[in-house]
């Protein structure tokens, strides 16, 4: 992609870059990144890295429904629900077109996912995204009527549970020191991270 080309020439040139180029290529690959958090005890959702041959390992393991994550999706496509053997067989395979490996991730329903906005491993914002109405992603590309997005709102930090912000900076720490968003569900007093964005919006 033009802008990781566009990254790596500035850093090569001595430039800062704020979203430098490895973190893009390890907040980008969702393997790399199940892995990473898991090597370092990072709580997240149940997860398996599924290739053709051992899918039925991911539903023993997660049960439905689970979700499918191709490993380069990003602003919420490339993931998809599956509910029963067929749904899971069906979308694993349009995967499976375009890559060997793809996630498999245990269903974590909640009203809204925390955005937290990490530079130089400090926070420096904290939001709440919502899931679309009636959809079970903060966005819904396939929703009547167009995209639809779900409300958020953005959170003083004195006000954000601890838990929360000590995650997302464990989280970002092992990525790097960049400009990351991560995103993460707080359920019955436990942190799952979903996913650390690089370059994440700021608006």
């Amino acid at each position: 992609h033009h802008t990781f080309r566009f990254s790596q020439r500035a850093e090569a040139d001595g430039l800062v870059v704020i979203d430098d180029p490895l973190s893009i290529l390890r907040c980008t690959n969702k393997v790399y990144l199940a892995e990473r958090l898991s090597c370092n005890g990072i709580a997240a959702p149940r997860t398996a890295i599924i290739g053709r041959d051992n899918r039925d390992s991911a539903i023993r393991t997660l049960g439905y429904p689970l979700i499918l994550k191709e490993p380069d999706g990003a602003f919420s496509q490339g993931v998809m629900k599956a509910s029963n053997r067929e749904e899971f067989y069906r979308k694993s395979d349009i995967f499976f077109g375009k890559s060997d490996l793809i996630i498999a991730q245990e269903f974590v329903p909640t009203a809204y996912d925390w955005r937290i906005g990490i530079l130089g491993n400090e926070v420096i914002y904290a939001c709440r995204y919502y899931m679309a109405e009636k959809h079970w992603q903060i966005v819904n590309w396939k929703g009547s009527g167009g995209v639809r997005v779900g409300k958020w709102d953005c959170v003083p930090l004195d006000k954000v549970p601890p838990v929360v912000l000590k995650t997302a900076l464990r989280a970002a720490k092992v990525i790097g020191d960049g400009l990351y968003g991560v995103d993460l569900k707080l359920i019955g007093g436990k942190c799952l991270v979903i996913e650390v964005n690089d370059n994440p919006s700021l608006e």
